[in-house]
């Protein structure tokens, strides 16, 4: 190295975290907006993994009619991504969920067909990926993933579910954060940073108090 040479640092590693959704909870994509929102001011791997709010849920018979329906229609979802990460690799995940999730969510369309059907061509990804939705093929794969992250953080949890770095280099898992609008800017990674403070404290299992407001989409 000559004398007019300024020695670079090293890159930094980045902070694996892993993210437990189902597409069709507004409160797991409420949280991924958040994150992403993150990984752009943060050096974040976000490796996307399913739930199912489906599986989560089966054999409960105290469950409103409505939200019944709508954990049977979100098989679909699930089984499109799980059959997408499958035939297409892991790094198709995050693009399929952020087309799902603005069609389900923001365009309020739910999960039907047309929403599936759109956010494959929002991603580029083949059409007849459509028709892995009304079999059970990729179930086991969408269980062995929500397994895995029931197995990080409990039971008594719903989605999302994130996994990242805590004390001495293990991983900590919770659920949540639950959190709407979306922080953006400075206020999302404050909240990561709080985020880190509480995996890094040894002992810490939760924090919550009752939702007053219901997803804000923008």
């Amino acid at each position: 190295m000559s004398v007019t040479e300024t020695p670079t640092e090293p890159p930094t590693r980045p902070v694996a975290v892993d993210f437990w959704f189902d597409p069709v909870c507004p409160w797991a994509w409420m949280t991924s907006r958040w994150l992403l929102e993150v990984a752009e001011r943060r050096h974040l791997d976000i490796r996307w993994r399913l739930m199912s709010l489906a599986v989560l849920n089966e054999g409960r018979e105290d469950l409103p009619e409505r939200y019944r329906r709508l954990l049977t229609e979100g098989w679909a979802p699930v089984r499109l991504v799980a059959a997408a990460q499958r035939k297409y690799g892991d790094e198709v995940t995050g693009r399929l969920y952020t087309a799902l999730g603005t069609r389900i969510h923001v365009q309020a369309l739910g999960p039907t067909r047309e929403a599936l059907a759109g956010a494959l061509r929002d991603t580029g990804l083949p059409p007849e990926l459509l028709d892995e939705t009304g079999v059970d093929t990729w179930d086991a794969d969408v269980r062995a993933s929500h397994q895995e992250g029931i197995d990080h953080v409990g039971e008594e949890v719903g989605t999302p579910v994130i996994a990242l770095p805590g004390p001495d280099g293990t991983r900590r898992a919770f659920f949540g954060p639950v959190v709407t609008p979306a922080p953006r800017g400075e206020a999302a990674t404050r909240l990561w940073d709080g985020l880190l403070l509480l995996a890094a404290t040894p002992g810490f299992h939760e924090l919550k108090r009752t939702r007053t407001q219901g997803p804000v989409f923008d």
